[in-house]
């Protein structure tokens, strides 16, 4: 699979090439563009899969699988909001968060992992995406994205940043600072990771946009 990504950081596109008979995964309503000779099929992965990753995981219940036919064909995938496109080679288990995953080749499992108590009071939910196996992950966030390896320290990572992060990471949900901090100094919760393996952050926050757009928007009057 060959593919490039134009466009960034802020309106990614991720173009793939794919060989006769290959074939991507991704999320509903990521596809751009196509050629004419990728077929299209949508499935759910399995039932009970499909609903983990519905009801647990916030993700769609639905997977397309875009597979060339006849010779190459190319397809064009982005996420549906602004934002940079990051490519990983797999080889094992990445947990991201939901709504990070565009698509990825088809030796990648989908599913969901319960995040623990410790996750009960973060605003991205209780349960994390893991995809598993081996191949090319496309991951979308909500602004820049970029990587922070952590050998054996400690780093702090507001939640609304969080895109992704790698096996041989674990992490706690905390409260920054005091009561007065987090109510009065506009910052919440974070997540506080440690262990060895790579953080992929978001340089925007879709909670802390939403929190500058909203004072602007008309009133409704009754």
């Amino acid at each position: 699979m060959r593919y490039e990504i134009i466009q960034r950081p802020s309106f990614s596109l991720v173009e793939v090439e794919l060989e006769d008979g290959e074939a991507i995964k991704a999320e509903p309503g990521a596809m751009v563009h196509m050629s004419p000779n990728v077929e299209i099929e949508t499935k759910t992965g399995g039932v009970f899969k499909a609903l983990k990753r519905s009801m647990l995981g916030g993700e769609s219940i639905f997977i397309n699988t875009f597979r060339a036919r006849g010779g190459k064909g190319n397809i064009g995938l982005a996420p549906p909001y602004m934002g940079d496109i990051e490519a990983l080679e797999l080889r094992g288990t990445l947990y991201a968060q939901s709504g990070a995953f565009l698509a990825s080749s088809e030796g990648i499992e989908i599913d969901t992992k319960f995040g623990g108590a410790k996750t009960f009071f973060s605003r991205e939910g209780l349960f994390l995406l893991k995809l598993s196996g081996e191949g090319t992950v496309f991951l979308s966030s909500f602004g820049g994205i970029y990587k922070k390896e952590l050998r054996g320290e400690r780093f702090i990572i507001d939640t609304g940043h969080l895109v992704a992060f790698t096996e041989g990471l674990d992490f706690k949900v905390r409260r920054v600072g005091g009561l007065k901090s987090t109510i009065l100094g506009g910052e919440g919760l974070v997540a506080e990771f440690y262990g060895t393996g790579t953080l992929y952050i978001q340089t925007r926050s879709i909670d802390s946009f939403l929190g500058w757009l909203i004072p602007f928007l008309p009133k409704s009057r009754e």
